[in-house]
């Protein structure tokens, strides 16, 4: 069975991770199939971009995406180091095949803020 979920890279106390595709047993850092995009909360403000049409191609062939994968793509993320609860994320780069990085869609994911 494949998952979707994050694995860790970047320095001490500045984490980056990368969203692969992975056997469901294997080890957090350890073999992947595919790397589908990056996630780094150190940076300000937050960026993650990720491939979409790939994302969707292992989500219909039966991959199931981690609890952080999944928020991550709906625009939410759980926790930096920085921010102990739910925030948004400032910029969602999908990436696609066919269109090269300096052009692709950037769209900006907003969520409810708790006052």
């Amino acid at each position: 069975m494949v998952s979707l979920r994050l694995t860790r890279g970047g320095k001490k106390n500045a984490p980056a991770y990368r969203i692969i595709a992975t056997h469901k047993r294997s080890k957090r850092d350890g073999g992947f199939l595919e790397i589908l995009g990056h996630y780094n909360p150190s940076e300000n403000p937050v960026k993650f971009e990720y491939n979409k049409e790939r994302y969707e191609h292992w989500i219909k062939t039966g991959a199931i995406p981690s609890d952080a994968v999944s928020q991550l793509v709906r625009g939410l993320y759980k926790y930096t180091p920085y921010n102990k609860g739910k925030a948004a994320v400032d910029n969602v780069v999908e990436k696609s095949e066919a269109t090269p990085v300096a052009e692709a869609e950037t769209t900006t994911a907003e969520a409810p803020t708790a006052e």
